[in-house]
């Protein structure tokens, strides 16, 4: 972790959290990689260090942290387990959304759970058929009297199944975006139920599962924020998962370098060290120089949303789609550098290449984060 524009809390975040993710994700990761196991004791440990609750208020037990507080501490967690990192950062999403957008009521019964990791929490958004073109998705909500009645599909959902609290974004109105609502959902819910965990490249420390709604019933106190304001609220949400994401993308890729330089310092070939062959040094002073570039677009990006910056949603569009492609290509190039060994899965470098691949497509993909950039270059709507 690079902390030359850090505060010294900022620092503290980073040394704090690194140590967690070296004594905690580290040792794991490869492991829960193989087993397809989510360690949800492991999230509740982080909660304990406040890594559950961000963003939230400290009044819900939140530990009201700043964007850029945050994507250091994600950077920092990524060096662990990009996968458990990639969740987290979901789950606060999820957590800042309630506290942003919540009545004080929704706050003091949702929160507090979230805030220590008893309760984990899934974004729902994406739908089989309304992934990129998010303002099309069909999820229905229905009023009945004094109740809502959902029914629909979400696709590629986070910890669905293990998760107990869901944001769900609806259709209650017309088409497009001002049609859309969003939803707090309990897992227990009636007519709430999961498809099969996906069979994944990557992210397999967590669940991805499909959010089926059937006929599920909720009281008038379940919508989120205003009925027909939901499309801003997944999108406010957005804009700090992207942070979330571009962050992760660069812990897990300042992990894979450490363990290229590394690795070629025990390495002999041709009767020298490989660290001292200069194109391989070269190759590592571009791998660290891309990085840096994109760690510093990623802090520029959160400070931005920090101080509510009109620019803020280009930024952090142009910081994930940054981040994340550097971040698979350093991860790859390490890889690379490991030779044959950086193929098994004993070392650990494929993962990161298999876990930040999805970074690209997640969050909105590469290619949407593109058109936001260039819709706030040429005006358009």
């Amino acid at each position: 972790m690079h902390a030359g524009d850090l505060t010294d809390d900022q620092r503290a975040i980073a040394k704090a959290t690194r140590a967690f993710a070296d004594e905690y994700l580290a040792p794991h990761a490869v492991a829960w990689d193989r087993d397809k196991h989510f360690p949800v004791e492991v999230l509740r440990k982080a909660a304990d260090v406040g890594l559950a609750g961000v963003y939230a208020r400290e009044d819900v037990g939140g530990s009201e942290l700043s964007r850029l507080d945050g994507v250091v501490a994600f950077e920092a967690l990524a060096t662990g387990c990009p996968s458990i990192a990639g969740y987290l950062s979901i789950h606060n999403m999820v957590g800042w959304m309630v506290d942003r957008y919540g009545t004080e009521a929704q706050r003091a019964r949702w929160l507090p759970a979230l805030c220590t990791a008893e309760q984990l929490g899934s974004y729902c958004l994406t739908e089989p058929g309304a992934g990129s073109d998010a303002a099309a998705l069909t999820t229905r909500a229905v009023r009945d009297g004094d109740q809502w009645v959902l029914d629909g599909v979400k696709q590629f959902i986070s910890g669905a199944g293990t998760s107990q609290v869901y944001v769900v974004m609806a259709r209650t109105g017309g088409p497009g975006p001002d049609g859309v609502s969003a939803f707090l959902l309990d897992r227990d819910d009636r007519g709430l139920s999961f498809g099969p965990n996906e069979h994944k490249m990557g992210w397999n420390a967590q669940p991805t599962r499909q959010v089926l709604l059937d006929g599920v019933r909720l009281p008038a106190d379940r919508l989120l924020g205003a009925e027909g304001e939901g499309f801003r609220i997944a999108m406010g949400g957005l804009n700090g998962g992207r942070l979330g994401i571009a962050a992760c993308s660069l812990g897990g890729a300042q992990s894979a370098l450490e363990r290229a330089v590394a690795y070629l310092a025990d390495r002999e070939a041709f009767g020298a060290r490989l660290l001292h062959a200069q194109a391989l040094q070269f190759r590592l002073a571009d791998m660290a120089t891309e990085l840096e570039a994109a760690r510093a677009l990623v802090w520029r990006a959160a400070a931005a949303l920090d101080r509510g910056d009109r620019r803020a949603p280009q930024l952090c569009a142009m910081a994930k789609r940054h981040a994340t492609d550097t971040g698979f290509d350093v991860a790859n190039q390490a890889l690379q550098l490991h030779g044959g060994y950086g193929y098994l899965a004993e070392y650990g470098i494929e993962k990161i290449v298999r876990d930040l691949r999805v970074h690209q497509i997640l969050e909105g993909t590469n290619e949407i984060m593109r058109v936001i950039v260039a819709r706030g270059l040429t005006g358009a709507a």
